[in-house]
């Protein structure tokens, strides 16, 4: 009942005309950047960040999750038409979607995926909003140790799921530490690694960091990219753009299928969208009375897909509001957007910011409900963004990221320090090395180290507290688990193929 009664507090603001403009912009600049290849949510808001300095955090908050959720109803349309995913959660979409539409079966395709988005997108907002008190309750039990071990497996587990490599992603990880060392130490007030610059002093601003690397770092890759590759044809819209009866016979239990496989995987620290979406299409492909379509265009593997990869956003934050964990690349560049504001996420951001966090899960509810009206409409608008030269979008996002950092501090030094960070995540993207691991071990590094050295104060120096205690222990042992779970499953796969 604490819950209702709180979100229909968080409905009271949404349904604001202010704060329902800002839904209404983040979701259709989702819809738009999920259209666009190569541009996702996590390059939009990263674009967006140096406007934490002059908007309010409930609207900044409410347009970002706006751009979350309509980026992953926009990736199907490109999926579905383009054959190109913006994002690795939208390949599976593309498999059946674009034989749909190279069938002439793009309009059902289409509304099956926003219809199914929709039905995942409550149902995982539905989840989000019960489940979420249940996990800071636990959470709230944390002392410094718990803390510690808790960002430990959040470092962990980002590093080890948002890439390819688990090596890689250490590395990475290496990185954001390094960096988030920078600055006053707060125990001693010793700088360190500033190099005798004043303006690091202060430690290097995530906002820089996250849009030199996820906005500069991505435009130059893809400006390097496409040199080399042509653009994909795109398939024209015929047909009615509504499913038929048997579409709808097709598509529904799937949608509640793919929602039931994205919102708990979602949820995991080391869950994602990829895998729900890639589950979802194999269990409809098992399930299906027709399926010799598969492959040749089943409806069901557009439906299940899309319904878990929408509900894997609900499940995405709420790791993030709740135990302040990133388990994606969006996740991470909202977490730095918190810190921008000073708010910290995890079990006190319930209690701290109660109004923001219910506010935000509110307009979920009422951005499912533009993101469905804006869809199908404005289908033949999204078609002609296709349209638009991929040069033109390159040097829109440069001049957008010096435009916004320089206007946020008026620093000339944190423009040089952009560019750094762009050439690291040109570099980073080129040789397949994740860059939210860089930007999580940034963020969390410092609370991580006062959490350590609180524990050990507490503890008169004993490090064995931090595996005596249960609950660190068993964070620390998940850990672990995560570190050497890939390794011991490329063995057994290298085992049984031989």
């Amino acid at each position: 009942m604490d819950a209702f009664n709180a979100l229909m507090g968080g409905f009271a603001v949404a349904i604001q005309p202010t704060t329902l403009m800002w839904g209404f912009i983040g979701c259709f600049v989702g819809t738009l950047v999920g259209v666009l290849p190569g541009i996702g949510p996590a390059l939009t808001i990263a674009l967006l960040l140096p406007l934490t300095y002059h908007v309010p955090a409930t609207s900044m908050f409410v347009m970002f999750a706006g751009i979350y959720y309509g980026a992953a109803y926009g990736g199907s349309t490109t999926s579905i038409l383009l054959n190109t995913p913006g994002e690795s959660s939208s390949v599976v979409t593309a498999l059946e979607g674009n034989r749909m539409a190279r069938r002439g079966r793009a309009g059902p395709a289409l509304a099956t995926a926003a219809i199914g988005s929709f039905v995942a997108g409550t149902i995982g907002t539905l989840a989000l909003t019960f489940f979420a008190p249940w996990v800071v309750e636990a959470a709230l039990a944390f002392g410094p140790a718990e803390y510690f071990s808790l960002m430990v497996l959040s470092l962990v587990a980002v590093s080890a799921v948002l890439g390819n490599s688990v090596l890689r992603g250490l590395v990475s990880l290496g990185v954001g530490l390094l960096c988030g060392m920078i600055g006053v130490d707060l125990q001693t007030g010793q700088p360190r690694f500033t190099f005798g610059r004043p303006e690091l002093l202060d430690g290097i601003e995530v906002t820089v960091a996250a849009v030199g690397l996820f906005a500069v770092g991505e435009a130059l890759y893809l400006a390097w990219q496409g040199r080399e590759s042509k653009g994909g044809e795109v398939m024209k819209l015929s047909g009615s753009l509504w499913l038929s009866k048997s579409d709808w016979a097709r598509s529904w239990k799937a949608w509640f299928r793919g929602a039931a496989f994205g919102f708990p995987i979602g949820a995991m620290p080391a869950g994602g969208a990829e895998l729900p979406t890639l589950l979802s299409y194999y269990t409809e492909k098992r399930l299906s009375k027709h399926p010799e379509e598969f492959g040749h265009g089943a409806i069901e593997g557009v439906a299940g897909p899309e319904a878990a990869n929408n509900a894997s956003a609900a499940g995405v934050l709420m790791p993030l509001l709740t135990l302040g964990i990133p388990t994606s690349a969006t996740a991470a560049i909202m977490l730095s957007a918190f810190e921008g504001y000073g708010i910290q996420t995890g079990p006190q951001l319930f209690s701290s910011q109660g109004g923001l966090v219910w506010t935000l899960i509110a307009s979920l509810y009422i951005g499912n409900v533009i993101l469905l009206i804006l869809n199908l409409p404005l289908v033949g608008l999204w078609v002609k963004l296709l349209k638009i030269p991929p040069p033109w979008l390159y040097a829109g996002i440069i001049v957008i990221s010096v435009a916004g950092v320089y206007g946020a501090g008026n620093s000339v030094f944190n423009v040089g320090l952009l560019f750094l960070f762009g050439l690291v995540g040109f570099v980073m993207k080129r040789f397949d090395f994740p860059a939210a691991p860089l930007i999580v071990g940034l963020i969390l590094s410092p609370m991580a180290e006062q959490s350590m050295r609180q524990a050990l104060t507490i503890s008169q120096g004993q490090w064995s507290t931090f595996v005596t205690r249960p609950l660190s222990g068993s964070l620390l042992a998940i850990a672990v688990l995560l570190l050497l779970l890939p390794m011991v499953l490329r063995r057994w796969k290298a085992r049984a193929i031989r």
